[in-house]
């Protein structure tokens, strides 16, 4: 069933990305929401190329106007063979204007004239769109890196119950959508203020009767304005929530295309898809039903205000207040004015759409981390010379039971430490708490006997390298990958591939290094993905090595010749401290101390040898392993 905020999570698609804020309550109370004007900080950065953009589009008005006032006066001239008004007559009468045969230099200068405004208008308009809208590019750039840069400081579980293809319409469409606001909606303002306000104030000059009679009708627009805005306010939230709904969904099935293909869910996942999409039309719908009620009501208020003026018309012309070509004048001009009404319909609609996208937006901007530095961190100056955990109990944010429960360990150079355990038993756990991806409820966190809180994250994960158990490649080359995020030599790269016994498949490759490993990687195999991803970990020769399950994906045999490469000195000497966490128990037999955990605690620990003797979990789980190697 719908919440109330026009969220839903039917399909077992949640669009719940972007949380829900104060001013949703409000939405049927106001005209346009509080969230879209938090655009115009960013506009302000490029005040002087707005500046300028308003400038030249009150220009491009000016000149838009003047030709009505010129073909009035040439209506007069036409019929009385006179000038009513001295300015335009001077104007138009240049002795520098010539005779063209029948066409005297007055009518010749009219059309000049008319030429003229027409050119100086195209030169205004164009450099009032040039610059309004590289002013919204600018902005929609910092908006989206606003929100990106939010995203990425937030911590690991802020992604755990979240769609990323939700987070993705967000940072895509939503910030488009506001682009749009900038670019478009933005000189519309400003556009109807101006000609709104010169147009009006011609006419009331020319007649202030035929002035009143033209705009006594449009107050009419006002509460057909406030009908429609408190309506369709909220009808597009949820169509921007719907499209983030549709992405997520299609990034997942994207994604996982040969588990769908697998497992004949291409009817399943197309009901799936077929219902969001469905939510999104049945809300595009109603949206669009609200916005074709409110502008057929313009045109039919125009049309009362251009009655009203043309039957008017006669009787002001009769008592001799204005010529006829002043009244034609003020008919063209009036033109220019309705037209405003016209695109405040648009306008409104289009604020609207831009009001539900700016909520999405900035959800994500005013995201606040719970993982930060302190203000009294410190960088960690030297290397890492041991890692301690004291009684540490944590409890993941969704769970109510402890992964850990009062874990306590000490490694310092040189050491290898191996942590075993069944899936569940919090082993991975205890390595996301060393790169501080979470932080422990109970207990401390210690490294080189100093609290890890007192340094700063970033220079603590500077020092680590850290493969996880799903080997993450991105979209580019092998030589990318390796070298990802750093600076980095064609002999630094190579190193790292042959320390983590990936040089030899690169080689054999046809274009080596600068091979593309796909989307996530897909191009190589899951063994190769795990050695690309360890040289990536090996490549700045990390003081602490974390390795999650990474060898789960490699043959013994390459898994010998890594180790070898690791624990033989090959790495120049340098006492580094590694943490690796297997299911495969000789992946760490060699490791100075391992522990076995059961359920979120220390059961034993110990030497490979000692372990064994003492017939508990390890010595158990060793023989279950060993009897089904030597079974095959």
């Amino acid at each position: 069933m719908e919440e109330e905020d026009g969220s839903s999570a039917e399909n077992g698609a949640p669009i719940t990305a972007i949380s829900r804020d104060d001013s949703d309550i409000s939405d049927q109370k106001q005209l346009v929401g509080r969230k879209i004007w938090r655009i115009f900080p960013y506009v302000k950065r490029y005040w002087r190329r707005a500046l300028g953009g308003i400038l030249a589009n009150g220009g491009a008005r000016a000149f838009d106007l003047i030709p009505f006032i010129a073909i009035g006066m040439a209506a007069d001239y036409y019929r009385d063979g006179t000038f009513t008004d001295s300015r335009i007559q001077s104007i138009v009468t240049s002795e520098s204007i010539p005779s063209i045969g029948v066409i005297s230099s007055e009518e010749l200068g009219f059309g000049l004239l008319i030429l003229t405004c027409f050119t100086f208008l195209a030169f205004f308009q164009g450099l009032s769109n040039q610059l309004w809208q590289s002013t919204a590019y600018k902005a929609q750039h910092d908006i989206r890196m606003d929100a990106t840069n939010s995203l990425m400081a937030m911590e690991a579980s802020y992604f755990e119950t979240r769609q990323i293809g939700n987070l993705m319409s967000v940072l895509s469409a939503d910030v488009a959508q506001l682009e749009d606001i900038i670019s478009d909606a933005s000189t519309s303002m400003i556009r109807i203020a101006i000609t709104f306000t010169t147009a009006f104030g011609i006419m009331f000059w020319m007649s202030p009767t035929l002035a009143l009679i033209l705009f006594m009708p449009l107050v009419l627009i006002v509460p057909m304005v406030v009908w429609f805005s408190t309506r369709v306010q909220r009808k597009y939230r949820k169509q921007r929530e719907s499209t983030g709904g549709i992405v997520a969904i299609l990034e997942n099935v994207l994604s996982g295309i040969t588990v769908v293909q697998a497992y004949n869910a291409t009817d399943f996942e197309g009901s799936r898809i077929d219902r969001q999409s469905g939510n999104y039309r049945d809300q595009a719908i109603n949206a669009a039903s609200l916005r074709n009620r409110f502008i057929p009501g313009i045109y039919v208020v125009a049309g009362l205000s251009f009655g009203l003026l043309v039957s008017a018309g006669g009787w002001v012309l009769q008592s001799g207040d204005i010529t006829i070509g002043q009244f034609v004048t003020f008919l063209l001009i009036s033109t220019r004015m309705t037209m405003p009404m016209f695109i405040l319909g648009m306008l409104l609609n289009q604020l609207q759409k831009g009001e539900a996208a700016s909520k999405r937006v900035f959800a994500l901007i005013d995201l606040e981390p719970s993982i930060f530095d302190r203000q009294d961190a410190i960088p960690l100056d030297g290397q890492i010379e041991s890692v301690s955990f004291a009684d540490v109990t944590f409890a993941y944010p969704t769970s109510e039971s402890n992964v850990l429960n009062g874990i306590s360990f000490n490694v310092k150079s040189g050491d290898f430490l191996g942590v075993m355990g069944h899936t569940g038993a919090g082993k991975s756990t205890i390595l996301k708490l060393i790169e501080r991806f979470y932080e422990p409820q109970h207990g401390r966190i210690l490294i080189n006997g100093r609290d890890i809180n007192e340094y700063s994250i970033e220079s603590i994960r500077a020092r680590i390298g850290f493969v996880s158990q799903d080997p993450f490649l991105f979209y580019g080359t092998i030589r990318e990958n390796v070298a990802y995020a750093r600076d980095s030599t064609e002999d630094e790269i190579s190193h790292a591939l042959d320390m983590a016994g990936a040089a030899e498949f690169v080689s054999e490759l046809p274009n080596g290094m600068d091979t593309m490993v796909g989307d996530r990687g897909v191009m190589l195999s899951g063994g190769q993905r795990a050695r690309v991803s360890l040289a990536r970990a090996l490549l700045n020769d990390p003081d602490l090595l974390i390795l999650d399950e990474a060898s789960a994906a490699l043959d013994a045999e390459t898994e010998k010749k890594i180790q070898q490469s690791l624990f033989g000195g090959s790495n120049g000497g340098k006492k580094r401290i590694t943490i690796a966490v297997a299911h495969r128990l000789a992946t760490i037999r060699n490791a100075n101390e391992i522990v076995a955990m059961v359920d979120g605690a220390i059961v034993e620990r110990g030497k490979h040898e000692d372990l064994l003797s003492n017939e508990n979990v390890y010595a158990s789980q060793w023989s279950i392993q060993t009897g089904e190697l030597g079974e095959g």
